[in-house]
C-alpha cells in the first residue's frame, strides 16, 4: 500500500493499469485527449504488480484496474472516471 501511496503522489495524474485492459486504454485515452500527461503504472509489468493490485482491491477498486489517482488522492475506477468527465467535473478537479 506504500508503494500505491508514493506512486499516486509523483504526478498530478496517475493511472494503474493491465497493458491488457481495453478499459484501461480508453481511460488512457480520456487523459491524453484532455490533454493530460499521467503517469502510468502497467501493473502486469511491474515486478510486484500483483501485490499492488492486491493493495488497490483492498482500497474497495473493484474490478482492480483502471484506478485513478487525481492529486494523490483515489478518484476511482473507469465507472467513476467516465461519470466525472460526462459532468464535466473530470477536468476541473484537477491540475492535468
Amino acid at each position: 500500500m506504500d508503494r500505491i501511496r508514493d506512486l499516486a503522489s509523483k504526478k498530478a495524474a496517475v493511472i494503474f493499469t493491465n497493458s491488457s485492459c481495453c478499459m484501461c486504454h480508453s481511460i488512457k485515452q480520456l487523459f491524453y485527449e484532455l490533454g493530460a500527461s499521467p503517469a502510468i503504472h502497467e501493473l502486469d509489468q511491474e515486478p510486484s504488480g500483483t501485490e499492488m493490485e492486491k493493495a488497490l482491491q483492498k482500497l474497495g477498486c473493484s474490478p482492480s484496474v483502471p484506478v485513478v489517482f487525481i492529486g494523490g488522492r483515489y478518484v476511482g475506477s473507469s465507472k467513476d472516471i467516465i461519470s466525472l468527465h460526462l459532468d464535466g467535473s473530470l477536468k476541473q478537479s484537477s491540475s492535468l
